[in-house]
């Protein structure tokens, strides 16, 4: 046996006995918790079972929690042709993308303001009047929104997803604010005395930082306005301009007796949002629990 090998064994025996060994720890099941999920979650799993299989029957079959005898898979074809399925989610995902960028341009820099100048009285009260706004449920000011943008001539697309921008900053300025604070003022101080002005610190310091909030801005907003049915329904005044739930509401209204294909329609309107909240639920979770403390 070589030098060499001596060597190399006698280092890895000292690796080896160096290495901490694993202690096994026994993790108890708390049931009782596990009982209480599983309930809540047939919440959301028996109602999504039933509209699987009622979308795929006959109407004279809708109704019941058995499986259809025959598979009508037309029903998804049928109503995406009667809901024009194409031009409806076209204008939801132009109101949608636009709402997005939007918020992200706005409410991200607004939030960095007010969490760079809490010690002032003015962003103080900035910061609560926004908050306030989360606790102000929608039909109280339903009917006065409706009627400003008749007035401004914004019952259309644009003042849309202006709304969705606006009504949105106490939760994303909830969210961004924690984690804004969180992040070291030194970094800024720094810039500033290289000669960076605020908006510049802003766009390429703080908000490339502010990657796994502005995921979770992002999917929220997306999340609402995909699936919002009031705003769109008290604002659009074009019927050209129509969303999925506007055009799901009409096609529910005309063909009451075919649930099938109504359920067919729905399960298509979901299925873009829930595609994107699987892949991106990480970033929800993540940016919500960040922004949450400070």
């Amino acid at each position: 046996m070589t030098s060499a090998t001596v060597a190399k064994t006698a280092k890895t025996g000292v690796q080896a006995q160096a290495k901490p060994e694993k202690i096994r720890r026994d993790h108890k099941v708390n049931w009782w918790l596990t009982a209480v999920v599983t309930v809540l979650s047939l919440t959301v799993l028996v109602p999504l079972y039933f509209a699987v299989v009622t979308a795929l029957k006959t109407p004279g079959e809708a109704g019941t929690f058995s499986l259809p005898t025959t598979w009508e898979w037309h029903n998804f074809a049928d109503a995406w042709n009667k809901v024009n399925y194409p031009k409806a989610a076209l204008n939801s995902a132009i109101i949608t993308v636009c709402a997005v960028v939007l918020t992200l341009l706005t409410n991200t820099f607004v939030a960095y303001a007010v969490a760079r100048n809490m010690d002032k009285r003015f962003f103080r009260f900035l910061y609560y009047f926004f908050l306030a706004m989360m606790f102000v449920p929608f039909t109280v000011i339903m009917l006065p929104v409706a009627k400003e943008m008749g007035t401004l001539h914004l019952d259309n697309q644009l003042g849309l997803i202006i709304l969705y921008t606006i009504l949105g900053i106490g939760t994303n300025l909830f969210i961004a604010i924690g984690f804004i604070r969180s992040i070291p003022i030194s970094l800024e101080e720094a810039a500033r005395i290289d000669g960076a002005s605020t908006w510049r610190i802003f766009w390429t310091i703080i908000f490339p930082l502010m990657g796994p909030i502005n995921a979770t801005i992002a999917i929220l907003t997306a999340l609402w306005a995909w699936n919002d049915f009031l705003l769109p329904l008290i604002t659009l005044t074009d019927q050209s301009n129509q969303t999925i739930p506007l055009a799901q509401y009409v096609f529910q209204s005309q063909f009451t007796s075919n649930y099938p294909m109504a359920f067919a329609s729905y399960l298509m309107a979901m299925a873009p949002v829930l595609i994107v909240y699987i892949f991106a639920q990480k970033w929800v979770v993540g940016g919500v629990m960040r922004g949450a403390v400070k």
